[in-house]
């Protein structure tokens, strides 16, 4: 039996359900202790090659000793130093140094901490916003599909979700894609503005490589062009304390924050929808809905985004809160905090990415529903239509008012009193009084003159703004979602 603690049992101690539920493996990954100190080695390489070429005394035998052990990690013996020395990155200059005997006394030369830390969330940030963008681009173009598949398609309108004006359910999912738009720019700008912290010595002044290099300026700046370069950034920023600035990691997660209010917004939206039973999510065969009422087709991935999408929303606050208490070159209390948020944040998008997409590729729409709910709400709409038509055929407009008001009434009294159909149409077709129109009646209720141009304006957003964005990742948009749980 295992003990209270867990110790030995893998069941036995909290796991995070961002990892074991429901993140991609790429995303776990880019998040993983192999990635970040493997990384942490390359960019001590990065370190030694740049001042070995700029002359200091580095060997080539020590460079490709430090090469062959990139990924030869002890992550026991780090744990162990980490215990004893109570400092990361020291752990690790010690377990790297270890299986780098001839390199020990050149690893981390001139570095502070944040030179591998830093530089290394940057690395990260950078690759988790390119593992997100091909996922929100796949959404984007299963939507597009989905609108211009049904861009026709007459349904009825909500404001204050009250029955309003016509739309049609392809214009009702551009308004989806147009924030998921705005979304894809963004997490793009974020992206491309992220800088390397580069080689900026402990308060940022770089004041131990001037001494390396016995105070020559134009070697210390190119080492620190040369680093940027190798870890495949274009710019490092040109001013840093110990750490680059925290607002950056603020600009990071507001963006995702925002993609969370994009889906949680859609999500909302279908679960309304399928309330009414015009638009469902995907439903397996053999789902189970409820485990007490069999009959019950949940909408439990739209529920799942909306639930992880609040998460992700708040998780913006913590880099607003620590950018905010950041003392002078920088304070440690940022690190713990750090460690949760900017992984949780990346992971908690991709998750709700995922989920959205394999929604989308699996949308069921229901138009005979649509149809009836149209059927119950249009009469009442039609009847300025009704009034003009009245109008041009030479009757009062007050006198046809009062009439149309009057039945009105009555009609609504069926529907909310007694619990039966519109049947407005039919009182007006009973009643003498209109026949001038009775023979316009079919057409004047005919729902796709209630829709404007929203066809229209359909094929115009999708061709001019949405699939234009999607060429960058046309080579992996074929790729289908199908999920685990």
């Amino acid at each position: 039996m295992a003990s209270p603690r867990g110790e030995g049992d893998p069941f036995g101690r909290y796991r995070s359900p961002l990892v074991s539920r429901y993140a991609s493996p790429e995303m776990g990954y880019n998040f993983s202790e192999r990635k970040k100190f493997s990384t942490w080695r390359q960019l001590w390489l990065y370190l030694a090659q740049a001042e070995k070429s700029l002359g200091l005394p580095i060997t080539d035998e020590q460079i490709q000793e430090m090469e062959a052990n990139i990924d030869n990690i002890d992550f026991e013996m780090a744990a162990e130093e980490e215990k004893r020395l109570r400092h990361d990155v020291m752990a690790h200059v010690h377990t790297f140094a270890q299986c780098c005997p001839k390199a020990a006394g050149i690893i981390h030369l001139g570095a502070t901490s944040c030179y591998v830390g830093d530089n290394t969330d940057l690395i990260v940030l950078q690759d988790g916003f390119n593992l997100l963008l091909p996922k929100l681009a796949r959404v984007i173009g299963r939507l597009a599909d989905f609108a211009e598949k049904y861009a026709d398609l007459p349904t009825l309108g909500f404001t204050h979700y009250q029955p309003a004006q016509l739309t049609t359910v392809g214009k009702r999912c551009c308004l989806w894609i147009q924030d998921l738009c705005m979304d894809l720019h963004n997490l793009e700008r974020v992206r491309d503005e992220l800088r390397f912290r580069g080689v900026k010595g402990t308060t940022g002044t770089q004041a131990s490589f001037l001494q390396l290099f016995e105070g020559d300026h134009s070697k210390v700046e190119e080492l620190d062009r040369l680093v940027t370069a190798m870890a495949g950034f274009k710019r490092a920023y040109l001013v840093t304390g110990q750490t680059y600035s925290r607002k950056v990691d603020i600009e990071v997660l507001s963006v995702l924050a925002s993609l969370g209010a994009s889906i949680h917004k859609i999500c909302t939206d279908i679960r309304l929808l399928a309330n009414l039973k015009e638009i469902e999510e995907p439903f397996e065969k053999d789902q189970i809905g409820s485990s007490a009422m069999p009959y019950k087709r949940n909408p439990m991935r739209s529920e799942r985004c909306c639930s992880l999408a609040r998460h992700l929303m708040t998780l913006v606050f913590d880099p607003l809160q620590t950018a905010s208490v950041q003392w002078f070159e920088r304070t440690l209390d940022d690190s713990a905090n750090r460690r949760v948020c900017l992984a949780e944040a990346f992971l908690t998008a991709d998750i709700i990415l995922s989920t959205l997409q394999n929604i989308s590729e699996g949308l069921v729409v229901y138009p005979k529903v649509i149809e009836r709910r149209i059927r119950q709400e249009l009469p009442f709409m039609a009847t300025e239509n009704i009034i003009v038509a009245m109008v041009k055929a030479g009757c009062n407009r007050q006198d046809c008012h009062e009439r149309i008001r009057v039945l009105s009434q009555k009609a609504a009294a069926v529907v909310k009193q007694e619990g039966g159909d519109n049947d407005l149409i039919a009182r007006i077709s009973g009643d003498p009084y209109f026949s001038p129109i009775q023979g316009q009646l079919e057409s004047l209720l005919d729902p796709t003159t209630f829709t404007g141009r929203a066809p229209q304006q359909v094929v115009r957003f999708l061709n001019e703004e949405a699939r234009p964005m999607l060429t960058p990742y046309q080579s992996k948009m074929g790729v289908k979602m199908e999920l685990a749980l």
